[in-house]
Parts: C-alpha cells; structure tokens; sequence
C-alpha cells in the first residue's frame, strides 16, 4: 500500500526549492571559485600548469562515475536518503581536500567531489519533476540553470577576492560547512516522492533492485535513438561552455596576464548571457511547445558559434571571443532546460534512471571533450580555443535534429494562481 502524500506548506516547498538550489550551487562552486587558485595549487604541489583544466575534467567524470547506480538506488529506497548521503559524501570530500599533501591526492578528492554533481542529476532533478506539475517543472529547472551559473559567474569573482584573505584549503573548509548547513535544510524540507501517492493520482512507485534487471533497463534505454540524440546533444550543446571554464585561467591569466579580478570580470558577459536566456525561456513558456523554443534558441546559438569560427580564421581578439561565447550562450540559456525535459520524457522508464542516462552521457561528452580540448591546444591561443570550441557546438545540430523532428509537445498550460505541491 502506497503512503498518501500531505500536502506540502509553502514554507516547506519555498525549503525544499531552496536547499536544492544551495546544494547545486555548492556542487559547481566547489569547482568554480578555486579555479583562479589553480595555478597556485599546481605550484605549490610542484605539478604541471598544463594540469589546471584536469581539475574541471576530473570533477566532472566524478559527477558521471556513481550516477548510473544512484538512480536505481533512488529509484528503490528513495529520493530522500539518497540525497542526503550524496550531501554528505561532498562535505567530506571537501573537508579532507583542506588537508591533501599531493597534487594526486588533490584530483582523487576533486573527483569524489563532482560525486555530488551526479547526486543533484540522478536524484534531485527526478524529485523535482515528481513534485510539481510540467509547466512549474521546466521554470524551476531554468531557475536551478540560473543558480548553477550564478558559481561560474561569481565564483571566479568571489574567489579572486577570498583568496586575498583566505588559503585554497581554507576555501575548501568553508565549502564543508556550507554542504552541512545544506544538508540540515534538505533534511527539514525535502519530501519524500518514491513510493507516494499524491492527491493527483499519481504514483512513483519503489522498483525492485536487481543487476540484471538493471543492465537490461539501461540496454533498452541506449537502443532508444531519440533519447541517445537528445543525451548527446545536451553533452555538445554545453561544450564550448565546460571548455571555456576548464581553460580560461590559462587563457586569460597566464596567457594573457590578465590578474584574477580581470580574470573573473571577463566572466560576466558570457554567464549573463546563460541567465539572460533561461529567463527570455521563462517569458516564452506559455506561447511556444519546447520543440518550438528549441528552434528559437539555434538562432543565437548558432551565430555565436559561427563567430567563433570567423575569428579563428581571421584572428580572435578577447572582446570577440567574449562576445561570440555571449551570443552563444544565450541560445544555450533558452535551450537547455526544455531539450532536458523532452529528453527525460523520451522513455518511459522510471525517471531516476533516465535522468541518470542522460547525466552520465552529457557529462561524459563535456568532461571528455573539454580535455580534448584543452589537450589540442585550447588553452594555448585564443584562436585555437575559438575554433574548437565552435566545431564541438555544431556537431550537435545533426543529432538535435532527429531528435526535434519526432517531438510533438502540447502547449504547456499557464499556472494556476494557488498549486497543491501534494
């Protein structure tokens, strides 16, 4: 017999909405505001500057490493307790990154770290859907978009200026504390949505845990072709960003010599831009299918890429490259968090499951292709990073396309003044 959902109080939804977000932001924070300490980690450990975008790619395959088990495990015991450990799994890893002694043992840590990551995608992401309606759903994911690219806008800012006061280490300390105060919230407002029936009729109910069953699970789901091209496109569409990250500090501070506070203002544009589109995404839910919006948002997509690549041949200067990333990331902004929710919906296998897919083969595309990235020259010349970075972008336009020519999306309906949350 499935419990009944009690409807949820505002003060616990506005908890809820908020502990996620405060635990996403950590999950990215934990990368973004050490990035302007990076070279000085890799000094201090005596270890190859060149290792500075490792630290994103590591954190990242960190995020992809336990995902595939923590939507099954979510999908089984639970949304809650699995949140809550993944919470803690971050906290610990960034208290003991306080006392590491090699540069081995700082990327072992960094990967433990983006663990978390895969917590907020398998488990956090499927609550939310679960909790509220479609529409409601979609804004709070555009929203939690913004939150996420609040770290990478502020956090090369924030940790510019923390470093004048603070070590690297003690940056990771207030990192732990922050996740245990996050932790405490989660554990006050987080309801549980696996094995509840809800006032709507609906139900999640528990799956039963089995290896094979599994493997099977996730067999059928890489045999659905649509929802392989949206996993990929996702992974592709948000690559030039994930290489921007990984090896500006090498553009802008070593190659360039810009200084941390120069490095982090040159961030702005770009993220703004990220934001600026998720809230334009916000304005054009109620007129336009996701298809629909998709479509809109590969117009500046697409001219921010071509940019890119016209200034690689003719000569990148960083207020082009800045600008050209800016115009693309707006397309990202209004994109992203529509193609994630076609793309979760494109099997009807239990969500946490999906969602997990759908993280481990997006970030993998992201983690690997930043390296390659960075590898091939990347984070050695303006130009280079242009046209690279604009090669990963349009390779996701061919997959993206099958994609969108088999999605049909109803109008999603405008929200209701008062919602039960149960």
């Amino acid at each position: 017999m499935h419990r009944t959902l009690i409807a949820i109080q505002p003060v616990q939804v506005i908890g809820f909405c908020l502990a996620i977000a405060g635990f996403e932001l950590l999950t990215y924070m934990a990368s973004d505001i050490l990035m302007p300490a990076m070279l000085a980690v890799t000094g201090e450990f005596n270890a190859d500057p060149r290792q500075v975008p490792n630290a994103l790619s590591l954190y990242l395959v960190g995020g992809v490493c336990l995902q595939w088990l923590i939507g099954p495990l979510a999908d089984r015991f639970g949304r809650r307790p699995l949140l809550l450990s993944g919470c803690a799994l971050f906290g610990i890893a960034c208290a003991a990154a306080s006392a590491s002694t090699s540069i081995e043992a700082f990327h072992l840590l960094r990967l433990i770290q983006g663990m978390g990551l895969g917590y907020v995608v398998a488990v956090s992401y499927p609550a939310l859907q679960e909790v509220f309606c479609e529409a409601d759903a979609v804004r709070l994911m555009a929203l939690l978009g913004n939150v996420a690219l609040l770290s990478p806008l502020l956090g090369p800012l924030l940790g510019s200026l923390l470093l004048e006061w603070l070590s690297w280490r003690q940056l990771f300390v207030a990192l732990a504390v922050s996740a245990a105060l996050v932790w405490l919230a989660l554990y006050a407002c987080m309801p549980e949505t696996v094995g509840v029936l809800r006032r709507d009729g609906q139900v999640q109910a528990p799956i039963a845990f089995s290896w094979r069953h599994i493997l099977r699970r996730y067999r059928v789901l890489l045999g659905n072709r649509r929802f392989l091209g949206a996993s990929l496109a996702l992974g592709l569409m948000s690559l030039p960003l994930i290489a921007w990250i990984g090896v500006a500090p090498l553009l802008l501070i070593q190659l360039l010599g810009l200084s941390t506070l120069e490095y982090g203002l040159w961030q702005i544009p770009v993220f703004s831009a990220v934001i600026g589109g998720n809230l334009i995404l916000d304005r054009l839910l109620l007129s336009h299918d996701l298809p629909r919006l998709i479509h809109l948002a590969l117009w500046p997509y697409c001219l921010g890429l071509l940019t890119l690549m016209g200034a690689a041949v003719l000569g990148a200067s960083l207020g082009v490259l800045i600008g050209a990333l800016s115009l693309y990331a707006l397309g990202l902004g209004i994109s992203n968090a529509a193609l994630y929710r076609l793309a979760l919906f494109s099997s009807d296998d239990s969500k946490g499951l999906v969602s997990a897919a759908i993280g481990m083969i997006s970030i993998t595309v992201m983690g690997a292709g930043g390296s390659l990235i960075a590898a091939i020259g990347g984070g050695s010349q303006l130009e280079s990073f242009a046209l690279w970075a604009a090669l990963a972008g349009l390779l996701a336009l061919p997959s993206l396309y099958r994609f969108l020519r088999g999605a049909t999306t109803a109008l999603l309906p405008p929200p209701t003044p008062k919602r039960n949350f149960g």
